[in-house]
């Protein structure tokens, strides 16, 4: 069952921002201050940057396969099961754990304000607010998503009058010496400041319920990048222009600290508020993201079947989701989380380095449905940086989460052999490249249907009375140069075994109507089309001449023919067929990839697929 498509821009910006503004705003300064000094401010700004591969990658695979899961379903269909199996349990298992943190985060806020807040009463709250989103999230992403809006807006809203009120105050001194420890400090703080930008990408777990997810993925992903890279950088600016060396030094609480220096008590309250919104903002964020791993794996027969089911009435995997949920709880509740967390770090970075892998993979296909609406600029040298950068932090992560790492891969190899291998049926983009590579036919072509129905339900497309006709048309793919006649032979004869006319009949109708005027309207194309008698019958068929068709009078040679054939009651209906044929042929890169389709289905897909205005009752 398909998942409801809930979710609008201000949705996606929300959920995106929520992801990212928490212990690395709220936290991280007090830490990372103390190695770099007033150069924070420039570790913040590089720290941003290396987050773009990855955020162009994704946003370049989720308009393509807008699909619950993301990057497990990106990895999935681009490396194979295998890799699959991997990428969604340590896509799971990191989201999971980092939101159960966040949560959890909410005690480093709520003590210092209420002394008597004991360990236990921090994690009863935790597990309360799990609780809360769970309900949230079963009721329908669009309630979790109004949450979200109403949590991230008074945030941020609480952010920027801290902007405000606390600029006239900042000590200009507090900035020198801007950098005391040298350049190499600041780049080992990049890696661990890049971490809090992470979530940022969470959102695409959620694109099968993103309304118009070729506009509003991009466009929501992006502001919410600027936007927080923005509030980060005015964020650290501010509070490092009020507190001194020494301040960093017995806080954990920095922007907490930074709005009492002139606003005393009530400053440290709003502040703390706005942190603990922060926490959780990221645990709802990070269990409407996460819940929806296990569904697309459970989808793909790598996880039990269970995990697929869906609420007739809600619409919301409502097993996956309870299912996250008490993952969730069990971290809250009985495990240290600080040492796993630097665990969840490196398979995130793990997972940034498949999913650049994956868009060159994606791309070198050349499979003829993958067809994102926003394409990576710089590809594939962005891609390649992505990989080498994330390659470095993986390394400087230290060995112990490595190896907890290593063990976690284990485990999965394990399951992908004892129960997913058996299972699964999907084709991933390496079978297609392997065809290239060998020129043989090693598979049938599952990816390129399965991409073709994602593009149809991310385009909003309602089939009509062209794409029937195109779906049943007779294609002809020709490797040698020919002329004019010879080309009318091939469609009278095709025509002619459809319908109860002669071939010859059909021939010198074609020939009269090329002598009244020349059915080549279009540089490359020709639509030789004709009238029978009888009464409700039309009919196309689809040439592509790699070699070219003379038909004469220095015309250029023709690669495609639209042969049309119909009686006068469908004459309305005929020169919609012609309108639909126009609007296709002036696609961008069209005849580009018209050229480089692989077979008769890439090229009937190519047609079904590409952008034109559908009349249903036509």
């Amino acid at each position: 069952m398909k998942l409801k498509k809930e979710l609008g821009f201000l949705d996606i910006f929300c959920i995106a921002s929520g992801s990212m503004i928490s212990s690395g705003l709220f936290v991280l300064p007090a830490i990372v201050y103390l190695k770099v000094g007033p150069s924070i401010i420039i570790a913040y700004i590089f720290a941003s940057l290396l987050m773009i591969p990855a955020m162009i990658s994704k946003t370049e695979l989720a308009t393509a396969m807008p699909k619950s899961g993301g990057t497990y379903f990106f990895i999935h269909r681009s490396l194979g099961s295998f890799f699959g199996t991997f990428a969604g349990l340590a896509s799971w298992f990191s989201l999971g754990l980092k939101s159960a943190f966040a949560l959890l985060g909410i005690g480093l806020f709520l003590q210092p304000l209420f002394p008597e807040t004991s360990v236990e009463m921090v994690k009863i709250i935790a597990v309360s607010f799990t609780i809360f989103f769970t309900i949230l999230n079963i009721i329908g992403a669009k309630e979790s998503g109004k949450f979200q809006i109403v949590l991230v807006i008074g945030l941020i809203s609480i952010l920027i009058f801290y902007f405000i009120f606390n600029i006239n105050h900042i000590n200009t001194q507090n900035y020198t010496p801007f950098n005391p420890y040298g350049w190499k400090p600041v780049f080992t703080a990049m890696g661990m400041i890049f971490i809090s930008f992470g979530g940022l990408t969470k959102i695409v777990s959620l694109s099968e319920e993103i309304k118009n997810p070729k506009k509003n993925i991009p466009k929501g992903m992006f502001a919410a990048f600027v936007i927080v890279t923005l509030i980060y950088i005015l964020t650290i600016f501010i509070t490092v222009g009020l507190l001194g060396k020494i301040d960093f030094q017995h806080t954990f609480n920095p922007i907490s600290l930074g709005a009492s220096k002139h606003y005393g008590n009530f400053g440290y309250l709003i502040l703390s508020i706005a942190a603990m919104l922060a926490f959780i903002t990221t645990g709802n964020a990070g269990l409407l993201s996460s819940s929806r791993i296990p569904f697309a794996m459970s989808e793909d027969h790598l996880l039990p079947s269970f995990f697929s089911k869906v609420s007739l009435k809600l619409k919301t995997p409502i097993i996956s989701i309870l299912m996250t949920s008490l993952f969730m709880v069990f971290f809250i509740g009985f495990l240290e989380l600080e040492n796993l967390v630097k665990v969840a770090s490196t398979m995130m970075l793990i997972l940034f380095l498949l999913v650049n892998f994956s868009v060159i993979l994606m791309r070198e296909s050349k499979i003829i449905t993958y067809r994102p609406s926003f394409k990576s600029p710089f590809y594939p040298y962005l891609q390649i940086i992505g990989i080498i950068i994330y390659l470095i932090l993986i390394i400087e992560m230290g060995s112990i989460p490595l190896l907890i790492t290593l063990g976690f891969l284990i485990l999965s190899i394990l399951w992908y052999f004892l129960y997913s291998k058996k299972r699964n049926s999907k084709e991933s983009a390496l079978i297609h490249i392997a065809e290239r590579i060998s020129s043989k036919k090693i598979k049938t072509s599952t990816l390129t249907d399965e991409l073709k129905d994602i593009l149809i339900r991310r385009d909003d497309i309602i089939e009509d009375k062209f794409d029937r006709i195109i779906k049943q048309a007779e294609f002809i793919d020709i490797g040698k140069k020919m002329n004019k006649n010879q080309i009318f032979e091939i469609i009278s004869n095709a025509f002619s075994k459809k319908i109860n006319i002669s071939s010859k009949t059909i021939y010198n109708l074609l020939e009269e109507r090329e002598n009244v005027n020349s059915t080549v309207i279009y540089k490359g194309l020709a639509i030789p089309h004709i009238i029978i008698e009888g009464e409700k019958i039309f009919d196309i068929i689809v040439i592509r001449s790699q070699k070219g068709i003379d038909f004469g009078n220095d015309i250029p040679l023709v690669h495609i023919v639209f042969a049309l054939i119909g009686t006068m009651d469908e004459r309305s209906f005929h020169l919609q067929a012609l309108m639909s044929i126009a609007q296709i042929i002036q696609n961008k890169n069209f005849m580009d990839n018209w050229e480089k389709a692989k077979d008769i289905e890439d090229l009937k897909n190519l047609i079904l697929l590409t952008e034109r205005i559908r009349k249903d009752k036509i």
